[in-house]
């Protein structure tokens, strides 16, 4: 089977499509993963063959396009932000796309990108998305969010209105999407797309654990949860020791922003060093938003890049802007979280923290003011730091890169699927977990 990969934005975005070719390389499939350069090393330490899709910027291009992307004020406004950005390179995109689609059994994207999945229609060829997020995937059991969850009502009523709004939602968003997208693909005889959330594909790989995230009732069997997929950097030694010198064999908290930029860093990170307590140890890693300050202190270590994993080791707590891959991998670490959102799913994400009891939500604006009080909070919360580990026990009996690489080659065998826009599915069983995990408010629990 030959898989050709794509897809475009920060770490959270290109990570897993890289854990997921690693997979198809090792099952015996061939890969290629088309994307920017600025993530050319790492797709290539991977083994994965690499094309070149523009933009060709550098990390302070991303930075900056990440800064822009927190004014959006929801959702709907992030995803017209991402499209303004990519619409410049949208014909060079779509060539070479093109050219490299011939070659491929199957076509893999990200959501977010998911219409240019039109471009495999045009070759016949079969469309998966790579979803980093549940909060798109459509059931009768939840409205879209960040609509209201109607529990007053009875389930014979609210579950046919909840699908009355996906199709409602689904519409607005495809109507506000070929807005936006219609003269490129104009341009290129491309046919818009009829769907964005109830058949943004053949197949949806649904990249979130199985065990704690997926409802009992999907859309259809388009929507797989496969579990997460994973991809680190190298781990580096040098940090390591100077990681394992800091924290003198005790767990510190950790705080990380990731890729995630926002307006006066240093005046933030100024209020935040006013009020962390003095004789605290603390890590920050630098990330995108260049994280720093000025006066050097003995309780706070200041990182560049490093993998997670190893970082989160020496984690008593991680403190984190709730994107989804940073999300995962303090589940896999085992420690609670506090979550500060900036963008997009993070408001979703630290709601889901918050239901799975593993941690808690800060609101951004007073972070700096409040994040002492909140660590203390949840280092000292024995249920917290129990179910936090109960979590990672949970995610080491699932196999995301292996349930997705055999997702993909099922479509392989198969290949399109017709579109059907109404469709009624009764529920789809999950498997039986190890442990209680609360349901989402208005979703049946797990079990």
């Amino acid at each position: 089977m030959r898989v050709l990969l794509t897809s475009h934005g920060s770490t959270g975005d290109i990570y897993p499509m890289i854990r997921l070719g690693r997979a198809l390389l090792d099952a015996g499939h061939e890969c290629r993963f088309a994307t920017t350069p600025f993530f050319r090393e790492e797709v290539e330490r991977a083994g994965i063959s690499f094309v070149r899709l523009p933009p060709d910027w550098n990390q302070a291009g991303f930075a900056e396009a990440m800064r822009e992307l927190t004014h959006a004020k929801n959702g709907l406004e992030t995803l017209q932000k991402i499209y303004d950005e990519a619409l410049p390179y949208a014909d060079e995109i779509f060539q070479i796309l093109l050219d490299n689609l011939p070659w491929a059994d199957v076509f893999c994207l990200s959501y977010v990108f998911g219409p240019m999945g039109q471009l495999a229609r045009m070759c016949d060829v079969p469309v998966a998305t790579a979803n980093f997020a549940h909060h798109v995937i459509p059931s009768s059991q939840y409205p879209p969010e960040p609509l209201p969850r109607l529990l007053v009502w009875p389930k014979i009523i609210r579950r046919p209105w909840n699908k009355i709004l996906w199709k409602v939602v689904d519409k607005f968003i495809i109507w506000r999407i070929h807005q936006a997208i219609h003269p490129a693909y104009e341009r290129n005889d491309v046919p818009l797309p009829r769907s964005f959330l109830l058949e943004p594909a053949d197949l949806s790989l649904v990249m979130v654990s199985k065990a704690l995230f997926e409802p009992k009732t999907l859309w259809s069997d388009r929507f797989v949860f496969t579990g997460y997929l994973r991809w680190q950097s190298e781990e580096n030694p040098e940090i390591e020791a100077a990681v394992n010198a800091f924290c003198e064999g005790q767990r510190v908290p950790v705080l990380t922003f990731g890729s995630v930029t926002f307006e006066q860093a240093r005046h933030v990170m100024h209020r935040f060093m006013s009020n962390w307590p003095r004789g605290k140890k603390i890590i920050v890693q630098a990330g995108w938003a260049n994280l720093s300050f000025e006066t050097p202190r003995p309780d706070v270590k200041f990182i560049g890049k490093v993998a997670h994993d190893q970082l989160f080791r020496h984690a008593s707590c991680v403190i984190h802007h709730g994107g989804a891959g940073t999300t995962g991998t303090v589940l896999h670490a085992g420690v609670p979280q506090i979550i500060i959102p900036h963008i997009g799913d993070q408001w979703f994400f630290a709601d889901e923290i918050e239901r799975l009891g593993v941690g808690i939500e800060l609101k951004r604006k007073k972070w700096p003011e409040n994040l002492a009080r909140s660590v203390r909070k949840v280092e000292g919360s024995k249920r917290m730091n129990r179910r936090a580990a109960k979590m990672a026990e949970v995610l080491e009996q699932e196999d995301g890169p292996g349930n997705a690489v055999a997702a993909l080659e099922r479509l392989a065998r198969e290949g399109r699927k017709p579109e059907v826009m109404d469709i009624d599915t009764g529920a789809i069983p999950v498997t039986e977990m190890p442990l209680h995990v609360p349901p989402r408010e208005g979703q049946a629990s797990p079990r």
